[in-house]
């Protein structure tokens, strides 16, 4: 039988505010960030802006999956609160086994029927989705139409882009992917950056000055939005929140028929990689 009463689960790479999340009824799984002081919980007890200062001390810190006690305690609270199906969207598997860990977890869970999605994508990419759902159940959608047609179709057509200020972290981090390394500090070229079909990191541009960011990510959401006429737009930010309320301003001129337009703050795991500075952008086409 089908489930009846469905849950949503993602991990804090989707970057939702815990109010959002609170408000959207969707549960977050943290990842871990190992730090020279300790491990931390994302968005439980690390910001994002702790691991700026760390970056700037020259400290590197390490992330690591969500532990399995974190994803079991998740399972068992959606169970207990009633929930008899879930439908986990997770970070891309290009970037992290996170998706894979909660999969094979979910497989040994007789009391729910879990679907778990490789979202291919992290951050505004991932948060959108979950926020669409969201919307998708409170308009009583099914388990059936959700898991086999608007899961894959929300993910195949949402596209993320952000630019950051410097490839530094990517690079040590060993997340660099098909990103180009360039000696760009001088020159202050920054690269415009989303994901591949395979869910690894690629540039797809390269700009600059933070003034010809902007426009080029307005851009590029104009492009993969196309000649579609039903869809939700989505800014982000990780340690620029003015800078994103023009960016906001310049994508709404940009594509005003929008359904939703949802913000979001890099959080602190894809920070380790990407530093501060950081702008996005992201289209999900609905038709």
């Amino acid at each position: 039988m089908a489930p009846r009463k469905i849950a949503l689960l993602t991990d804090s790479c989707a970057d939702l505010s815990p109010r959002i999340a609170e408000e959207n009824r969707i549960h977050v799984v943290p990842l871990r960030i190992r730090c020279n002081d300790g491990e931390y919980r994302d968005g439980v007890d690390i910001r994002s802006a702790d691991i700026y200062a760390r970056l700037k001390r020259g400290e590197l810190p390490k992330t690591s999956l969500p532990t399995g006690e974190d994803i079991a305690a998740a399972f068992d609270r959606i169970a207990g609160l009633g929930y008899d199906g879930v439908i986990a969207v997770m970070l891309s598997s290009g970037l992290s086994g996170t998706y894979n860990l909660v999969r094979l977890m979910a497989e040994e869970r007789k009391d729910l029927e879990i679907k778990v999605y490789d979202s291919v994508s992290g951050s505004l990419g991932m948060g959108v989705t979950m926020l669409q759902l969201a919307e998708d159940l409170r308009g009583g959608a099914t388990w059936k139409e959700l898991t086999r047609k608007r899961v894959p179709q929300l993910i195949k057509n949402t596209f993320p882009f952000f630019s950051v200020d410097t490839l530094e972290y990517l690079q040590k981090g060993g997340r660099i992917g098909k990103v180009t390394a360039m000696a760009g500090t001088m020159l202050q070229i920054k690269p415009v950056i989303t994901f591949a079909s395979d869910g690894q990191l690629q540039s797809i541009a390269k700009v600059r000055g933070r003034k010809q960011v902007m426009d080029r990510l307005v851009d590029v959401a104009v492009k993969a939005c196309g000649s579609h006429k039903k869809y939700n737009l989505a800014v982000a930010n990780g340690g620029a929140p003015e800078e994103m309320e023009e960016l906001r301003e310049k994508l709404k001129a940009a594509l005003p028929n929008y359904d939703h337009i949802w913000d979001g703050e890099i959080d602190s795991t894809l920070s380790v990689y990407i530093g501060d500075g950081i702008l996005g952008t992201c289209v999900q086409v609905l038709d």
